[in-house]
């Protein structure tokens, strides 16, 4: 397999059409499509491709130039929270993420305090739930 070839495998795990990929790395469909079958007039044009591609979406570069490894950079809890948080800030001004993350802005301790006593009866009560329905999954309780 080559490196074209994951090109496309990465934009069908994303989901993305050749279009959609092509419009978050700045490029058209036109060349999306000599990418994938590694007809690209320029080939200087490649490698400052791949490292886009890779800060674009993440994708561990060892995977995309040879197959070796994960596809995708494995983020931090850290990480994964910054990737979140700024795609929702790109995202729709006024979605529902969005004025979520602004009010949990605004929280002070004892809030947070009191959304995390809610978050965990949530999980427990879920939890009691699917193992009503699912036997085999173990009910863990917090005491």
């Amino acid at each position: 397999m080559e490196i074209y070839d994951r090109i496309k495998i990465l934009r069908k795990e994303l989901g993305l059409t050749q279009p959609e990929f092509g419009k978050k790395l700045g490029i058209n469909r036109d060349v999306v499509a000599n990418i994938e079958n590694n007809r690209l007039k320029n080939p200087q044009r490649k490698e400052p491709l791949y490292r886009l591609i890779c800060d674009q979406f993440g994708v561990n570069e060892s995977w995309l130039r040879t197959g070796d490894g994960e596809m995708f950079v494995q983020l931090s809890r850290d990480g994964e929270i910054a990737a979140f948080v700024g795609d929702v800030l790109s995202g729709e001004s006024d979605s529902f993420k969005k004025r979520l993350i602004s009010a949990l802005s605004q929280l002070d301790e004892p809030e947070w305090e009191l959304l995390e006593s809610l978050a965990v009866k949530i999980v427990e009560k879920n939890r009691i739930h699917k193992s009503m329905y699912h036997p085999s999954l173990p009910v863990v309780c917090k005491t």
